[in-house]
Parts: C-alpha cells; sequence; structure tokens
C-alpha cells in the first residue's frame, strides 16, 4: 500500500468483477436491473474510490515521511550494496520502510566510512552485530523486517536458515534484487521445483505500443496546440514588445536514433545569450554535463516568468507533431552533449525524446547528471501508456510547483 499502481489495479478488477458478478446472478435468477443505474454505479462508483483511495495514500505517505507507519528495517549484505539500498530506501519513504541497522558480510570489524554510512535523509547507518546473530541483532534494534541486499553468505543455504531463524521472532524476509531499474511488469516468475527462476522481457522499440504512442502524441499536441493557442500569441506579443528581437529560439538537438533535429521553443533569453556562455562559465549551477544558472543574467523579464511555468516549451509541440519528438521521453540532448555520452548512454537515444519526463516531474535542473541518466534510461525500458498519461499528469504538478524551473 502507499506505493505502485498494484493497489488501483485491484480496485479496478475488484468492482469489475463484482458488476459481472452481479450481471450473471441476476441472469440466472431473472432478477431486472435496471440498467441506467448500473450504468451510473459502475463508473461513478469507481471513481469514488480510487480518488478516495488516492487521497488516503497522500496521507500515508505524508506519515511516512515523518517516520511513522513504517517498517523498521535490518539491512544485511556487502558495505557496497547495503549503502546503495540504504540510500534509496531513503529516497523514497513512501515505500514504508526505514532502515535502522546494518550488518555486513565484510568480517565482524567491517564498517562503513562517514560518506557510505550517511544516507540520502541524513541519517548516519550503524553497524551493529554479524551474521551469525540475526535474531538477537533484530531483537536489539527492534527491527521487524531483514532486507538482504545482494549475494549474503558463503553456504547457498544461507537465506533458507535465515528465513527459520527469523520465523520464530515473527520478522519478515526482504530481498533485494540486483535487477534495479526494471520495472515489475517485465518481471516474470518460473519456479522450477523450488528454484524461483527470475524472467526479465526484453525491451520493446517498436511494435503497437509505440504506434498508440505515437496516436497519442498527435492527437493530444493537435488539442493542446487549439488549447493553448489564446497564450502562443500572448506569449509572442509580450517577448517582441520587450526587446523586438525575434519570438522563437530553434536550437539542434538529437533524436531518435541519433538524427538531429531542430527543437522550437519560445526565446526567453537576450538574442545576444550565446556569446556570453564563455564570460559566465564560471557562475555554471548545471549538474557538471549542462550549463546552466540560477538567476542567469541573459534570461529577459518575460523570459524569467515564461521559465517558471514552462511555458517556453509550448512550440515544442509542433515537434511532436512533426514526428521528431514525443509528449513524454528523455530530455532532448545537445550534440556536444551526445559526443560526450558514455558507451550505455546512448540507450537515451531508442525512443523519441519529450517535452516532459520522468527528469521533468523528479526534479529537472537540481538533478545530478547520473540521476538524469538513470531517470531517462529507465524510462527508455520500462515506459508504458498509463505510465505517460501518469507523468502528464505530474507534470501539471510540477510546473504549477516551479520544481527545479530556471
Amino acid at each position: 500500500m502507499g506505493i505502485g499502481s498494484e493497489e488501483y489495479r485491484r480496485i479496478i478488477t475488484a468492482t469489475l468483477s463484482v458488476f459481472g458478478a452481479l450481471a450473471i446472478v441476476s441472469m440466472l435468477i431473472k432478477f431486472d436491473i435496471a440498467r441506467g443505474y448500473i450504468a451510473i454505479a459502475l463508473p461513478l462508483g469507481l471513481f469514488g474510490l480510487l480518488v478516495t483511495r488516492r487521497m488516503w495514500r497522500q496521507w500515508l505517505v505524508r506519515q511516512r515521511k515523518q517516520g511513522n507507519y513504517c517498517d523498521l528495517a535490518l539491512l544485511i549484505g556487502d558495505r557496497g550494496e547495503v549503502a546503495y539500498v540504504a540510500d534509496q530506501i531513503a529516497r523514497r519513504p513512501a515505500a514504508g520502510y526505514r532502515v535502522v541497522a546494518s550488518v555486513l558480510d565484510n568480517g565482524p570489524m567491517a564498517e562503513l566510512d562517514v560518506e557510505e554510512a550517511t544516507t540520502a535523509d541524513g541519517q548516519v547507518l550503524p553497524v551493529v552485530g554479524d551474521l551469525n546473530s540475526i535474531a538477537e541483532t533484530v531483537k536489539a534494534t527492534g527491527a521487524n523486517a531483514v532486507i538482504v541486499a545482494g549475494n549474503v553468505g558463503e553456504d547457498r543455504t544461507f537465506l533458507k536458515s535465515l528465513g527459520w531463524e527469523l520465523e520464530k521472532t515473527g520478522t519478515s524476509l526482504v530481498l533485494a534484487s540486483r535487477l534495479t531499474d526494471i520495472a515489475g511488469p517485465r518481471i516474470h516468475w518460473r519456479p522450477i521445483d523450488g528454484l524461483p527462476l527470475m524472467s526479465v522481457e526484453l525491451p520493446q522499440y517498436a511494435g503497437a505500443k509505440h504506434s498508440l504512442k505515437r496516436l497519442m502524441d498527435v492527437v493530444l499536441a493537435a488539442l493542446a496546440l487549439v488549447t493553448f493557442a489564446p497564450v502562443f500569441l500572448i506569449v509572442a506579443l509580450l517577448i517582441k514588445a520587450e526587446d523586438r528581437g525575434p519570438v522563437f529560439f530553434r536550437q539542434p538537438r538529437v533524436g531518435v536514433n541519433g538524427d538531429e533535429f531542430l527543437m522550437h521553443k519560445f526565446r526567453s533569453m537576450r538574442v545576444d545569450a550565446d556569446s556570453m556562455v564563455a564570460e559566465l562559465a564560471d557562475l555554471d549551477d548545471g549538474n557538471g554535463k549542462l550549463f546552466k544558472i540560477r538567476n542567469d543574467p541573459r534570461v529577459t523579464k518575460i523570459g524569467g516568468f515564461i521559465r517558471r511555468y514552462s511555458l517556453d516549451e509550448l512550440p515544442q509541440l509542433w515537434n511532436v507533431l512533426g514526428g521528431t519528438m514525443s509528449l513524454v521521453g528523455p530530455r532532448p540532448p545537445l550534440p556536444r552533449e551526445v559526443a560526450g555520452y558514455e558507451r550505455h548512454t546512448h540507450r537515451r537515444l531508442n525512443v523519441r525524446p519529450g517535452i516532459t519526463g520522468l527528469w521533468q516531474v523528479s526534479g529537472r535542473s537540481d538533478l545530478s547528471w547520473d540521476e538524469s541518466v538513470r531517470l531517462d534510461l529507465y524510462y527508455v525500458e520500462n515506459w508504458s501508456p498509463a505510465g505517460d498519461m501518469v507523468i502528464l499528469f505530474k507534470t501539471v504538478r510540477a510546473v504549477v510547483a516551479k520544481e527545479g524551473a530556471y
């Protein structure tokens, strides 16, 4: 509860199952139910259930951020895996875990250094006990969950023995897989006589799902262009009135399969902004790869306003209609950025870049380069039409909150 789509999927399945069973029973016993009642009750009831569950989820997430309603977890594994998993859990309090201590698989005297021991929320993670006294350590720390990070123990029966040991204490056992950044729908269990094999589906970069994505892009972009036509006119007039310069800014970006295209934006900077990059290099607040400056002196008055509310991105809807961009996708990179890509980073170019994406709803310019790349690669391999709709809704919230916009 509180995270992921499974909770909502169960509500939808349960609702449809109840109405399906009701229809069958009423037919068998010849009990007449008004069709109008069902036509109203089904969508209205389902909508009410989903909205109510969403409200409770928001309350639960707020509580978990304050440390309430969380499972206290003891994290065991080697130092690298423990540091990584502890940091990821700290970044996602909605998951309902709070790591209270760790046991390292590097020997009884092993310790985490200061950087590894400090998680994303500032908590310092203590190292306690050893692998031979997990049950005693659980009781001493008050943990009610043990999270195993990576491969632990020299004996392949270690996990089975640990499960038996924890069974006596009523503590749950959780395995943190090394299959990071892979969405649940791509993972399938195939047990063979007690051997739990995990099958991972390959990412798909073509086919019916991508045709549906393109159809969604064309329809929604066309509707958005019609809806925001008055905004286009007002912004264009304000930009022109401020300094008599061009309304639009066109810049080469790299799209799907490495093909370059011209990305359109409303001009938010002075006309000579590119020539000022060298003299402003010392003010760079970017993430090491992207040139970004808070309170950039090159930004015009109108430019500052349209940037805060992402109105400068609206002309990219023409790119979406033209097929060089998508509504949702990885951030469109500059050619110089692509030239410096590591080998795996080129996977960002397997799909069309987007006006918005996971990078925008997760902090935009406040993200580090590595985190931005990780989010883009996660999207490339795990995207879905339903996920795109969720990102679009979250984008509206991020734009209103002006998160990471400068």
